[in-house]
């Protein structure tokens, strides 16, 4: 069988920031018809190479050739007249216009002069169906959940006239696993008209289930391209953390200790809370020296019950306890003062201020806890940062950084020290390594547990039942907005998955 031709070939790729080597001599290639899995650790340089190619930023050394020929890729509209089209991480749509607006914004059809309406909701209708996804082309964006979102923006990317180089980063961070299942099933159909598609992820179990080819990047460099089929799962990650994993060993340790660790008294007691078209009435139980997993599909009712413990909505059933005592405001001032902390899953609309400095994102609950006429001194915030810098392990010059200019795995290091800093005695994580490096991963779980051994209660709510497993004391599963079992730490994947799907 002939190989499929390069329709990308990036060469000696290099790009540079002040005080930063994003990219050094990298080298990657995607084929037509192909799906090639973009791997490595936050701050690895996937970004940027993404970003050189479709024209965001432009390199300092290196060339890029497109079926064949050499390309200077010079903004992102060029890159998309050349045929690269790309859906990132975070959905950028305008939610308050029509699904079919978002889609065939700058390429409405017109009569007259004016703008077919109905043939754009024609077309818009036709584009979304290729995805098997069945809603009103004419209602407003903001209707629907994140991941109808996210299926509008990958629909609006695939109308880039023709379109050669797809490029889709994160596309199923928001997805549950149905919807993954038919956005896998556009991915082959699309790879089978001969188109290339760049999948970043950090779902290993998907690269394998999905991907042709597989590039790690470290550290700005290239560590190689590996047919998938014969890199073993352990191997792509000893390349991507450039260690062994060893520290996997070291977590099982620490939690065999933390299990030896007395548990104490209830921190946060639930009883009957509930809120009505939000969470059904549910009983739980927020211990020292404890982590709570709460495993559950996408729509379960996970962060619905966060945000009630937070305070962000008031609960209408029920009672909730913090220490003894009955809540009567809930607010999340209140439950930052009761010495609970959230750290929301939305890091881009709910955690991050992209705008301000990473020492003062990391001071902002404290001082907010403190009041905002006792302003924290300038040495003081400068200490708490560093502190927390080194003991995330974020990446970053100084503490100066604008947020926004770091990867996402770091802003979210960020908002994790952020309420650290306030020493919360209840912790509740709400995917808190969604988008985040396999590395980051297992110093979050490592961080998590050591927490709970320290005395302090963790919520732990993630999509991933393996990080569920290894770092909880107790699971509680949720299924339409109800608690439906909680097991102990010695329950297995497939009952989880069985107990979720509702079948047991």
């Amino acid at each position: 069988m002939t190989e499929a031709k390069n329709i990308v070939i990036m060469s000696g790729i290099a790009k540079s920031f002040p005080g930063v080597i994003a990219l050094e001599n990298v080298d990657f290639s995607l084929r037509a018809g192909e799906i090639h899995a973009l791997m490595g650790e936050n701050g690895a340089g996937k970004s940027t190479l993404i970003k050189v190619l479709t024209g965001v930023e432009q390199p300092d050394q290196g060339s890029i050739e497109l079926d064949g020929k050499l390309v200077q890729v010079r903004s992102p509209q060029h890159s998309q007249e050349l045929g690269i089209s790309t859906v990132y991480q975070e959905v950028n749509l305008c939610t308050n216009i029509s699904v079919a607006e978002n889609i065939m914004l700058g390429r409405e059809p017109l009569r007259f002069g004016s703008i077919d309406w109905r043939k754009m909701n024609v077309l818009a209708l036709k584009a979304i169906n290729r995805l098997n996804v069945d809603i009103d082309v004419t209602q407003p964006l903001e209707n629907y959940s994140v991941a109808i979102q996210q299926m509008v923006a990958i629909t609006r990317a695939l109308e880039v006239l023709s379109v050669k180089v797809l490029i889709l980063d994160e596309p199923t961070s928001s997805l549950d696993m149905h919807e993954t299942g038919l956005l896998f099933d556009v991915m082959r159909k699309l790879k089978n008209e001969g188109i290339g598609i760049i999948f970043i992820t950090h779902f290993l179990d998907q690269v394998y289930q999905i991907a042709d080819r597989i590039t790690v990047l470290r550290n700005g460099k290239l560590v190689g391209t590996y047919d998938t089929a014969s890199l073993p799962r352990v191997e792509l990650v000893a390349k991507m953390l450039g260690r062994s994993l060893t520290e996997l060993d070291a977590m099982s340790k620490v939690k065999s200790q933390a299990e030896e660790q007395p548990i104490n008294q209830h921190i946060v007691e639930a009883k009957g809370l509930g809120r009505t078209g939000s969470m059904e009435p549910v009983d739980v139980e927020l211990r020292s020296h404890e982590v709570l997993g709460i495993a559950g599909l996408l729509g379960s009712g996970r962060t619905e019950l966060a945000g009630l413990i937070f305070g962000i909505d008031a609960p209408d059933k029920g009672s909730l306890f913090v220490a003894g005592e009955k809540v009567k405001n809930f607010s999340p001032l209140e439950s930052l003062k009761r010495g609970i902390a959230l750290c929301p899953e939305d890091r881009k609309a709910e955690g991050i201020v992209g705008d301000l400095t990473i020492r003062e994102n990391i001071i902002l609950a404290l001082q907010a806890r403190f009041g905002w006429f006792k302003f924290l001194a300038a040495s003081k915030q400068n200490e708490i940062a560093d502190r927390y810098i080194q003991l995330l392990g974020i990446v970053t010059p100084s503490a100066d950084q604008l947020v926004k200019n770091l990867s996402g795995g770091n802003q979210q290091k960020v908002i994790l020290a952020r309420w650290l800093a306030t020493n919360p005695k209840v912790l509740i994580l709400d995917e808190p390594t969604r988008g985040v490096d396999v590395g980051a991963k297992t110093e979050i779980q490592k961080l998590v547990m050591q927490l709970a051994e320290e005395g302090k209660s963790c919520a732990f709510i993630s999509s991933e039942l393996e990080e569920v497993l290894r770092v909880s004391d107790r699971i509680m599963v949720l299924r339409d907005h109800k608690k439906v079992a909680e097991y102990t730490s010695s329950v297995d994947d497939k009952t989880l998955i069985h107990t979720m799907a509702g079948e047991l």
